[in-house]
């Protein structure tokens, strides 16, 4: 009994943080999007990949997950350069785009 409780309750744990993992992902891919629309380069395969996930506190102490994002763009269509997008709980922290070509 004890343990079905438990079971349940890790599994609702397990959801609760992979909808809220979905919820970031999907921001910071929408931004990444829009990054690479302002910066006139093309982002390859619509795709962000999380390179890596940190426990951070914030400016009044509070706990968020750090999150880093890499992605592919072009700016020429011949190249593929690396970008990361770093967010903080769901907000944006930074975007940053490897040196590349201008058309």
């Amino acid at each position: 009994m004890v343990f079905d409780i438990i079971l349940i309750g890790l599994l609702i744990v397990a959801y609760l943080y992979w909808a809220s993992a979905q919820r970031v992902k999907s921001i910071a891919l929408n931004a990444t999007k829009q990054h690479c629309l302002d910066m006139n380069v093309q982002m390859l395969d619509d795709y962000i990949a999380l390179t890596g996930l940190w426990l951070k506190r914030d400016r009044t102490g509070k706990v968020h997950l750090w999150r880093s994002f890499q992605f592919e763009f072009s700016s020429t269509g011949n190249e593929r350069y690396n970008g990361q997008i770093v967010m903080f709980g769901c907000r944006i922290e930074s975007i940053q785009m490897e040196p590349h070509r201008l058309v």
